[in-house]
C-alpha cells in the first residue's frame, strides 16, 4: 500500500487491482475515526523519516535501522509475536483481526453486500467463512421475533364483597 492510496481528507483507502486476488479486491474503503488517527500518526512518523511521498510505501522496508520507503516491508512476524505476547494475546494471528472486524460488522446489522464490499469478498460463501456471528447476537436477533409478553395489570383487583356480583340460588 502506497501513500497515494491513502486519502486522510476524504477518509478513504483505495485498494488497487494489482494487489488483490480478485476484481472485487479493488475497492474504496471508508476509514473510521480510529483508522484516520492511526494513519495520521503513521504519516507524521514517515514524514519525519522522509518516507511520505505518494509513491512511498505506508509500511516501508527497514533493515539494520535503514528505512527504504521505495520497498515494502517484507514481514513483521517477530514484532507481531512480541506485541501479542506483551498484550497477553499470545497466539493471536494478525489475520484473526480481519475475521473479528467482519464478524462485528455483521453483528452490528450491516448488510451482506456492504460487508462484502468492504472486505473484498466476491461470494456469500467467502463471507460465511470470515463471519463468526456470536450466539448472543443470534439470541438477540431472535428475541425480536417473540410475541410480546402480557403486561401485568397495574391496577389492584378489588376483591371486597360489595364489588362481587351476587349469586342467585
Amino acid at each position: 500500500m502506497h501513500w497515494k492510496n491513502v486519502d486522510l481528507f476524504e477518509k478513504v483507502l483505495r485498494i488497487r487491482r494489482q494487489g488483490t486476488k480478485t476484481d472485487a479486491g479493488a475497492r474504496v474503503i471508508p476509514l473510521n475515526r480510529d483508522a484516520v488517527v492511526a494513519l495520521g500518526k503513521l504519516w507524521d512518523r514517515c514524514s519525519k523519516l522522509g518516507a511520505s511521498e505518494p509513491d512511498h510505501f505506508v509500511f516501508p522496508a527497514c533493515e539494520n535501522g535503514h528505512v527504504d520507503p521505495t520497498k515494502p516491508m517484507k514481514g513483521w512476524r517477530t514484532a507481531w509475536r512480541s506485541l501479542t505476547k506483551a498484550a497477553g494475546l499470545k497466539g493471536l494471528r494478525f489475520h484473526d483481526l480481519r475475521h473479528q472486524a467482519i464478524t462485528e460488522l455483521g453483528e452490528s446489522g450491516q448488510g451482506d453486500q456492504t460487508i462484502m464490499s468492504i472486505a473484498g469478498h466476491v461470494s456469500r460463501r467467502m463471507l460465511d467463512l470470515y463471519s463468526h456471528i456470536r450466539l448472543q447476537a443470534k439470541r438477540k436477533a431472535l428475541e425480536g421475533l417473540e410475541t410480546p409478553a402480557e403486561k401485568p395489570s397495574t391496577a389492584p383487583q378489588d376483591t371486597t364483597a360489595e364489588n362481587t356480583p351476587a349469586t342467585v340460588n
